[in-house]
């Protein structure tokens, strides 16, 4: 006998689900300091504030739907808030170095490449052990870059070792993970817009 959608899962249950993961977001520090969850965005606007106050650029990555983010957030940053921001989703460069040179070096190769010492690298992942993300992680770390990393289910997670803020959003599963994660950047770019509105265009 066919079950209803009722039986298998009821969407207030499932709306609550997915809003807890938000309700019970945690932000660390270096070293996992914990912090407040307002004082860490307060230091993420400041951080995209001197940097664009300084000329630095701003990078974004992530893998399939947190690519996606990668890229609408970039665009947003760029457009909306006139910050110079990137996301490395180029299809040829992707494909050559990963093809050529290996997968996890992705984000990490042309981060090498292109950008500089106190720029800020914003890395999404919603496990935060992806192997190409924990590699640009490093790579960054190693040109004094700011790192803001957003991940989700386990808390021990590699990237949100190494981030300077790392939002973690304790959710079991990816889809209610990726909508905090959007929520979460978008909750950034409005308050850093709400502070610096002259930024944007």
């Amino acid at each position: 006998m066919a079950r209803s959608l009722s039986d298998v899962e009821r969407w207030p249950d499932y709306l609550a689900a997915a809003s807890a993961g938000l309700a019970e977001l945690t932000v660390t520090g270096a070293g996992g300091r914990p912090l407040a969850t307002a004082d860490g965005f307060a230091r993420w606007v400041d951080i995209t504030q001197q940097g664009r106050e300084r000329g630095q650029h701003l990078y974004l990555i992530g893998n399939g739907a947190s690519a996606m983010m990668a890229s609408h957030f970039a665009a947003d940053a760029c457009k909306n808030a006139g910050l110079s921001a990137i996301a490395f989703n180029d299809a040829a460069l992707l494909t050559a170095t990963a093809n050529d040179v290996a997968f996890d070096e992705v984000f990490a190769l042309p981060l090498r490449r292109v950008a500089r010492s106190g720029d800020l690298l914003i890395a999404i992942s919603s496990s935060g052990n992806s192997p190409n993300i924990v590699r640009a992680i490093e790579a960054a770390r190693a040109l004094s870059m700011h790192v803001v990393t957003l991940t989700g289910m386990c808390a021990d997670n590699r990237a949100r070792a190494l981030g300077d803020l790392n939002f973690h959003v304790p959710s079991p599963r990816y889809g209610w993970v990726e909508c905090a994660h959007q929520l979460v950047l978008h909750y950034w770019l409005d308050q850093y817009l709400n502070l610096h509105a002259d930024g944007a265009i």
